[in-house]
């Protein structure tokens, strides 16, 4: 039985009255949050998801359902607007008087820029210490002014953009900062403290579920650092730059990325660019994404090197309180079956 799980078991039967109490309606944007906050209010309710599994979250029209669970929100935990641009207004039209949480703005919260060109720069150590956000007085939009919004475009018969733009800007903070399993520890805690707040009944359950989840994530680290040791000096290539949180943390890098950004397919001159890289740097693999067609990977590349897929929130898992854990290890387990084989 796993810790968190424990946890949940003993200070539940302490607080079985408390669980009965009504628990906030919360709603999150992608399923690694979702799994988060789903770790934390385990034993006193559930959170709704807005996105669905295996949909981009660049670009994204939600569905009654989804739009309905985030208009009847007490709380909404997202990452911000740099990953779900479209989601801003919709929250500013469907939500207004919820509390509204941007994890990728919590204090403490380990933030890294996009990286530029067509090579990454090598790791430098000081991002592990440099990027996070200390200077943060709150958890995120804790003052969201909604009054500022023009809501006359944001009907509820349209929840998300429907023009051809569905990616987001590649400049500014990289919004995929959940594959650092330290920002997921530090957001559990947040989440447990924003439920407390608004449902302090069931506070010592929701603090003691973050502890036990944060102490489950903290071994996870250690297997996954001991798997991916032998990889740290093994080139290779990614669709698009989204994992630079996930190789600073276990020290791997990503050489290159196919793609500037997810909705943009590479041109002729960063293909030929990209097969003069992988020959010089004798590139080990290169990992599409299931978010996205592979053919374009094939196409560049062929067979001469090997191929990998890399998902970052885990589409084949069903949503809930284990699938954090499995975007992880789901990661960790492509890299080494596919870097690992390589001489």
């Amino acid at each position: 039985m796993s810790i968190r799980v424990i946890a949940t078991l003993s200070v539940g039967l302490g607080f079985s009255g408390a669980a009965l109490a009504e628990t906030p309606k919360v709603a999150t944007d992608i399923t690694p949050v979702h799994s988060l906050v789903a770790q934390v209010m385990e034993g006193a309710g559930a959170p709704a998801l807005l996105i669905a599994p295996g949909a981009s979250p660049h670009g994204y029209a939600m569905r009654p359902s989804e739009a309905s669970a985030l208009e009847a929100a007490d709380l909404v935990f997202w990452m911000g607007e740099g990953l779900t641009p479209w989601l801003e207004g919709a929250i500013a039209s469907l939500a207004g008087d919820a509390h509204v949480i941007a994890l990728l703005g919590a204090a403490e919260t380990r933030v890294l820029p996009f990286r530029e060109g067509i090579a990454f720069d090598e790791h430098d150590e000081q991002d592990n210490d440099d990027h996070g956000h200390d200077d943060h007085d709150d958890h995120g939009h804790d003052d969201h002014d909604h009054d500022d919004h023009d809501h006359d475009d944001h009907g509820h018969d349209d929840h998300g953009h429907d023009d051809h733009d569905h990616g987001h800007a590649h400049d500014g903070a990289d919004p995929h900062a959940w594959l650092d399993p330290a920002n997921a520890r530090v957001w559990l805690g947040v989440i447990a403290e924003e439920l407390a707040e608004h449902d302090p009944e069931n506070a010592a359950l929701y603090k003691a579920n973050a502890a036990a989840a944060q102490a489950e994530i903290a071994a996870l680290e250690v297997d996954i650092a001991e798997q991916t040791a032998p990889l740290r000096d093994v080139p290779f290539l990614v669709f698009h730059d989204a994992y630079q949180y996930f190789e600073t943390r276990f020290d791997i890098a990503a050489a290159g990325a196919i793609a500037l950004g997810d909705a943009a397919d590479p041109g002729p001159a960063r293909v030929a660019a990209l097969r003069d890289m992988a020959k010089e740097r004798d590139i080990a693999c290169v990992f599409s994404e299931p978010q996205f067609d592979p053919k374009l990977v094939r196409n560049v590349f062929g067979d001469s090197i090997g191929h990998g897929v890399l998902d970052p929130l885990a589409s084949d898992v069903v949503p809930g309180p284990a699938l954090y854990s499995e975007i992880l290890r789901g990661m960790a387990r492509a890299m080494t079956e596919c870097l690992g084989t390589q001489d």
